[in-house]
C-alpha cells in the first residue's frame, strides 16, 4: 500500500511560516548550512547541507514518487517554473485550472474534487513510492480524511512568535502520533519522523 506522509521544516514554536506566508529566511537555513551539495531538477537551485542533512535529503528524493499541494503554494512557486525540484509529478488541490496551464500533464495534475480524489490520483502516480503532502490546510484535510500515515518534522532551532502551524484548521485534535521512530541530526536542524496512531 502506498504510504502518504506529511512533512515541513518547522520553527521550535510549531509553525512552518510566519503570519505573512514568510519567515524562510530563518526557517530554511539549514538548507545552506553546510558543504555538501545536494543538486535538484532546477539547476538554480542546489542544498549545500551538513552530510547527515544531505543524507536525509537524497533518502527522501529516493522514497517520494507523488506530490500534493495545494493552490497556494503552486500560485506561490509560479508553479516551480514548469517542474517541481523534486523532478515527481505534482497533484495540485484547487477549485478551478490555473489559465495557461492543462488539466494533466507530466509534471502537474490538477483536482478539482476534492482531497480524497487527489490522494488517489496521486498514489496511482506514485507507484510503489511514497506521497508526500504539503503542509498548512493541505495536511490538516488529509488527516481529517484518515489518510495520513507519517509526519515528518525539520525542526529548527527558532522561535517565529506566531504563525501558520503544519496542521492549519484541523478539526479532530488530538492527533495522536508513535515515534519519533527516525531521528537525524544534521546542521541547525532536526530531522524527525512520526507515525500516525489509529484512530479508535
Amino acid at each position: 500500500m502506498t504510504k502518504v506522509t506529511t512533512g515541513a521544516t518547522m520553527s521550535l514554536d510549531g509553525y512552518i511560516a510566519d503570519a505573512s506566508h514568510g519567515g524562510f529566511e530563518h526557517l530554511f537555513q539549514w538548507y545552506g548550512s553546510g558543504d555538501v551539495e545536494t543538486p535538484t531538477a532546477n539547476p538554480e537551485m542546489t542544498f549545500r547541507t551538513s552530510a547527515a542533512s544531505a543524507h536525509h535529503l537524497r533518502e527522501l528524493n529516493e522514497r517520494t514518487g507523488a506530490l500534493v499541494v495545494g493552490r497556494r503554494l503552486f500560485d506561490m512557486t509560479n508553479g516551480w517554473g514548469g517542474r517541481h525540484p523534486m523532478d515527481v509529478p505534482v497533484v495540485v488541490v484547487t477549485h478551478s485550472v490555473p489559465e495557461g496551464w492543462e488539466r494533466e500533464s507530466e509534471s502537474f495534475v490538477f483536482v478539482t474534487d476534492g482531497i480524497v480524489s487527489a490522494i488517489d490520483r496521486a498514489k496511482a502516480l506514485a507507484g510503489d513510492k511514497e506521497v508526500g503532502v504539503n503542509g498548512g490546510t493541505i495536511a490538516a484535510q488529509v488527516v481529517e480524511a484518515r489518510l495520513l500515515d507519517e509526519v515528518h518534522v525539520d525542526l529548527v532551532p527558532v522561535v517565529l512568535g506566531a504563525g501558520i502551524p503544519l496542521f492549519a484548521g484541523l478539526t479532530i485534535a488530538p492527533m495522536q502520533l508513535d515515534g519519533p521512530f527516525r531521528v537525524v541530526e544534521g546542521d541547525g536542524v532536526t530531522h524527525l519522523a512520526y507515525r500516525v496512531r489509529p484512530a479508535g
